[in-house]
């Protein structure tokens, strides 16, 4: 039996990123995916991208990740020119050219991991969801590509982590965000443990682990550097609440609607 971390969503917050890397190695798990969305968000994509480049051996496109670095994107002066200023020479390049997912046996499942769906990074599957958009998780598109199609799905993007299983043993996990999880905003990850490059059947697993981190020194170098868009972090960090809902949190309401939140 041998573990592989699944990481997704570190937006740039390298002390999160630290800090799960560090549970890791703690663990003896020497293997680490990561789903993508690397840059955006928080302040240090650029050494985020170079960390993950170093030590994950399987990377993925995220949505962030193909268009930030767009050459044919128009930034008109906003924050996003911001974001992207921050990534170092080669990086944007390195970020779109990433793989659109990627399929390995473990203990007789066909695994496929990506970023938000089976059909493009842009589109998310919500925890909240209908059942065609389930079932279609599991098909072949221009951007899997053809080959077994996949019994066990792993997928990042909604930073809304979730388990879920269904006839036929079709399996879907999420899971969640390393660098702002919504709900509860303590960095998370996967562990998925199984006989890896197996088509027989044998046991396996999948964890979810919440790693706490020094969110307060992550917000201090936010506002070191002057990062646009702080007051959205800051409530995506320090409490889980989605940016979008910021105004309803600063009126003191309590926002539940993120499960369900269209596109």
């Amino acid at each position: 039996m041998e573990r592989v971390a699944l990481i997704s969503d570190v937006h740039g917050n390298l002390t999160a990123l630290e800090a799960v890397l560090a549970d890791i190695e703690g663990r003896g798990i020497s293997r680490i995916w990561n789903l993508g969305d690397y840059v955006g968000k928080g302040p240090r994509g650029r050494e985020v991208v170079d960390l993950c480049r170093e030590r994950c051996e399987v990377n993925i496109l995220g949505n962030w990740d193909d268009f930030l670095p767009d050459p044919a994107r128009e930034f008109g002066g906003d924050s996003l020119a911001w974001w992207l200023a921050q990534l170092g020479p080669g990086q944007g390049d390195w970020l779109r050219a990433l793989p659109f997912s990627h399929d390995e046996w473990v203990s007789g499942r066909r695994l496929r991991v990506f970023h938000a769906s089976e059909e493009t990074v842009h589109r998310r599957v919500r925890y909240v969801r209908s059942q065609a958009e389930f079932e279609a998780l599991f098909s072949n598109t221009p951007a899997t590509g053809d080959g077994p199609l996949p019994d066990l799905i792993g997928y990042g993007d909604t930073h809304d982590p979730h388990y879920e299983v269904q006839l036929e043993a079709r399996t879907v996990f999420n899971t969640g965000a390393v660098g702002n999880s919504m709900g509860d905003p303590t960095a998370m990850y996967c562990i998925l443990e199984g006989e890896w490059g197996s088509q027989e059947t044998a046991p396996w697993s999948v964890a979810f682990a919440r790693v706490p981190y020094d969110v307060e020194a992550e917000l201090a170098h936010a506002r070191a550097v002057n990062m646009p868009d702080y007051e959205g972090y800051e409530v995506e960090l320090r409490h889980g609440i989605y940016r979008g809902n910021l105004r309803e949190w600063k009126a003191g309401e309590r926002p539940t609607d993120y499960h369900e939140r269209p596109l």
